[in-house]
């Protein structure tokens, strides 16, 4: 899919993947003995709904907002600035595969349904180097809840996602990649329709007429069509989890 017809349909959106306030908050409950002054950099940040929650519920940290398109940093910024919290932000146009970051710079990372980008596994380990020692990290991502999925859900995240595990095998990469899970949890179905689903099928609506006779446009807008639909018939196969973790001490 073309990249700038993505970012096209996914802009103004509240979020740009399945996410909740009321999910981010729990994430960052579990983090335990953070003290003031601690530094987050939220990696693949998008519009920043889950950020700007970030900055509220923490308001003696700073958060570092990453993503690699500049009008959702703008608009980040724009929101933050109206609910009084932009002093606590600041924004960083980057790809999350080559950040522009000090090695052991941070002591939260988070990310909330972006690592799938550059890969569960990989982003694991590149990020680790941003990470202080025994930092935390907070990420969300798709995962398998069986390992029987039906073939025609399977088939549409072979073609979309294909390196998708389940949930133990996700937490083998994590403890292979030097992390200790401390919890996760699932994203109840909420996450996916509230602030995101129900928002993009409007979007779909009012941009199909644009696109038409627009190949990439019109394959994208069918694919993310096509994504709702699965997660419609078959959201106990697969979903959204929240891993929060520690950075194991270098031996």
């Amino acid at each position: 899919m073309e990249e700038s017809v993505i970012f096209e349909i996914f802009d103004g959106l509240p979020r740009q993947g399945p996410g909740l306030d009321e999910c981010t908050e729990k994430a960052f409950s579990l983090i335990p003995a953070l003290k003031p002054g601690i530094r987050i950099v939220d990696i693949g940040c998008g519009a920043g709904m889950q950020t700007r929650h970030l900055a509220r519920i923490c308001d003696k940290c700073h958060i570092t907002a990453v993503d690699i398109y500049e009008p959702y940093l703008e608009q980040l910024i724009e929101k933050a600035r109206e609910e009084g919290i932009a002093e606590r932000i600041s924004a960083v146009c980057a790809s999350m595969e080559d950040l522009p970051f000090e090695d052991k710079e941070f002591d939260v990372i988070w990310s909330e349904g972006a690592i799938f980008i550059m890969g569960f596994e990989k982003g694991l380990q590149y990020w680790k180097r941003f990470l202080k020692d025994e930092g935390f990290m907070a990420l969300s991502d798709a995962a398998w809840f069986t390992d029987t999925p039906c073939a025609e859900l399977f088939q549409f995240w072979q073609e979309c996602y294909p390196a998708m595990k389940t949930i133990p095998e996700n937490e083998k990469i994590i403890e292979a990649a030097g992390y200790r899970v401390i919890d996760r949890f699932r994203l109840p179905a909420c996450a996916w329709w509230d602030y995101f689903y129900a928002h993009l099928e409007k979007r779909l609506d009012e941009v199909e007429e644009k696109f038409k006779g627009n190949e990439d446009g019109e394959s994208t807008i069918a694919f993310t069509r096509k994504e709702i639909e699965m997660f419609r018939k078959y959201q106990d196969e697969y979903g959204y989890v929240f891993f929060v973790l520690q950075k194991k001490s270098q031996e």
